[in-house]
């Protein structure tokens, strides 16, 4: 299984960036690559369509409002993986004025090498959270 984390401080608040970011359906808010999102089954699962118009389905695994973070688990994309689960965390940094926000996320490679698959989604990651700091 392989696995990856990208990682960005915030000049802002934990609270300021999970209000932006930790909502299950809030992706098209801050991640360019993801322009719509539907959710069904009680915001338990959504809908995303990338540029492509591609569909990805996912589950969300887990949240925690309080500690401000949620995994969520791949139904179906147009990745050459399986078993993805993946991980947003909002920490506050070390100065205590900024947020560090740490994407992850393990998952096997199908017909790719794990270097091509982590490289991909090391690659989605940090330009996700690119975008998310632009939004502050």
């Amino acid at each position: 299984m392989a696995h990856t984390t990208a990682s960005v401080k915030i000049p802002a608040s934990p609270d300021q960036v999970w209000q932006l970011m930790g909502g299950f359906d809030s992706l098209p808010d801050w991640l360019p690559y993801i322009p719509n999102s539907e959710v069904s089954e009680g915001g338990r699962i959504r809908r995303l369509a990338n540029p492509d118009g591609e569909a990805i389905v996912e589950r969300l695994e887990e949240f925690n409002n309080k500690e401000r973070y949620y995994s969520y688990s791949i139904i179906k994309a147009p990745f050459p993986i399986t078993d993805y689960l993946a991980t947003l965390h909002v920490k506050e940094d070390t100065d205590g004025e900024s947020s560090l926000v740490e994407w992850s996320g393990r998952f096997t490679p199908v017909d790719v090498s794990e270097k091509e698959a982590i490289d991909l989604f090391y690659g989605i990651f940090k330009d996700g959270l690119e975008s998310l700091k632009k939004r502050f």
